[in-house]
């Protein structure tokens, strides 16, 4: 009778707020918002059809992020890619989740272990079956977990904010299947070391997990841009071609 309870409990409506700053965001990582591309208040409330304010929230939270910035008499647009910006965050990360590791190497119990290895398998299994967008969540979800496992909010936190700003150079690079399953293999050899308690082991590989994905990220993000900005193609049809 509980479960049946459970599933008769009428759940809260989302924020318009909050559906808001999803589509929003799901329009600027999807690129169907182009980077440069200026972003009106006003316009984008008729678009949406919501008033200013949720509109406001949403561009505010966005610019935190860092996938919009705001122009003074302008209004906001959507950041340009800079690869400037990937190796700082790349440098940035490799530092606090190497500090997340070692902490969580004296801190994580066997089953924050479990729902790692968990997490690996199910990823990998998504990719292999077809679906390599689902990694991007899963992800998210590994290094959730292993921050999480240091036992630092602070920590938490800051690397949470340092994985949004990468994201959105990521994402095209995540799409793709082979570049999946090589950060799944870079994830089982974190796992490895913190099982081992390997603290040369995890900084090494932590560096070379993300050194991985920065080579990614600069084949998908912008070399494969370049060249279809040069031939007429579009980069999504260039990305899909290559799975």
């Amino acid at each position: 009778m509980a479960d049946i309870a459970d599933d008769l409990m009428i759940k809260p409506p989302v924020p318009i707020r909050q559906k808001v700053y999803d589509f929003l965001r799901n329009e600027i990582l999807s690129n169907h918002i182009a980077a440069g591309e200026r972003l009106v208040e006003g316009r984008l409330a008729l678009e949406i059809n919501v008033s200013r304010t949720p509109i406001r929230e949403a561009l505010h939270i966005l610019e935190m992020e860092g996938l919009i910035e705001s122009i003074p008499r302008v209004g906001y647009r959507v950041k340009v890619l800079r690869w400037q910006d990937v190796e700082e965050l790349c440098e940035i990360r490799a530092v606090n989740e190497i500090l997340a590791a070692r902490w969580a190497m004296k801190r994580m119990t066997p089953q924050e272990m479990a729902d790692m290895k968990v997490n690996i398998d199910t990823a990998e299994a998504e990719i292999q079956a077809g679906q390599p967008k689902l990694f991007v969540e899963r992800d998210a979800e590994f290094h959730e977990m292993l921050v999480k496992a240091s036992g630092s909010q602070r920590l938490m936190e800051l690397c949470q904010k340092l994985r949004h700003h990468m994201l959105r150079y990521r994402v095209e690079s995540l799409y793709v299947a082979e570049a999946g399953l090589r950060a799944v293999k870079g994830h089982r050899r974190i796992i490895r070391c913190l099982e081992k308690k390997d603290d040369a082991g995890i900084a090494a590989a932590i560096r070379d997990h993300l050194a991985q994905s920065k080579r990614d990220i600069y084949h998908y993000a912008f070399e494969v841009k370049t060249r279809i900005s040069r031939s007429g193609f579009k980069a999504s049809d260039q990305v899909q071609g290559s799975r």
